[in-house]
């Protein structure tokens, strides 16, 4: 638990990416563990809605703000803006298409210069090499365990610039608004 504790939140005042079935869950519960305001950008042209109360669990809706941006390079500067402002204690930006090494940067630059995280929703196989972490997060499906206990998850550092990479097994406390790690003695 302590090890994990050392990962996540993730380190502040960078930027990291999230990609894989449950990476919506990652940044929700990132939301909710980092307090504060929180900006969450996503490209225009998505058809579907995201609904703040949803996030209820995670974090106080009145934190969220979303904002919809006409391009993926409106996208990227809308999010340096904000990351760089100093107003907001979280950045999620829903990527489509791959960050460049050179707007990665100025993501890195402006997250530092905010004292702010960044953090990017991506399709699995992408992702940008100035990205400080990068976690591939998925459901744990297990048959033995009842049908109302949905919420395991393995969460994997699969790209680690400061450290090792390093895989969890955890569960959303929707009481405490905090993740817990499940060991490997209560998975069985």
């Amino acid at each position: 638990m302590t090890e994990f504790r050392t990962h996540f939140p993730p380190v502040n005042a960078r930027t990291h990416e999230v990609c894989g079935p449950s990476a919506l869950s990652f940044a929700l519960a990132l939301a909710g563990q980092l307090g504060g305001t929180v900006l969450w950008l996503r490209e225009a042209w998505w058809g579907d809605q995201i609904n703040p109360v949803g996030f209820a669990p995670y974090l106080d809706p009145q934190k969220l703000l979303l904002a919809l941006a006409p391009s993926h390079l409106d996208l990227l500067a809308s999010a340096e803006e904000a990351l760089r402002s100093g107003s907001v204690a979280l950045v999620v930006m829903e990527i489509t298409k791959p960050v460049g090494l050179t707007e990665g940067r100025r993501l890195q630059l402006a997250a530092q210069e905010g004292n702010a995280t960044g953090l990017c929703l991506l399709p699995e196989g992408m992702g940008s090499n100035a990205a400080q972490t990068r976690w591939h997060c998925a459901p744990v499906f297990d048959a033995a365990r009842p049908a109302t206990d949905s919420t395991l998850q393995r969460w994997e550092i699969t790209k680690n610039k400061s450290g090792t990479l390093k895989a969890w097994t955890v569960k959303w406390d929707a009481q405490t608004r905090r993740i817990s790690v499940v060991s490997e003695a209560a998975q069985r």
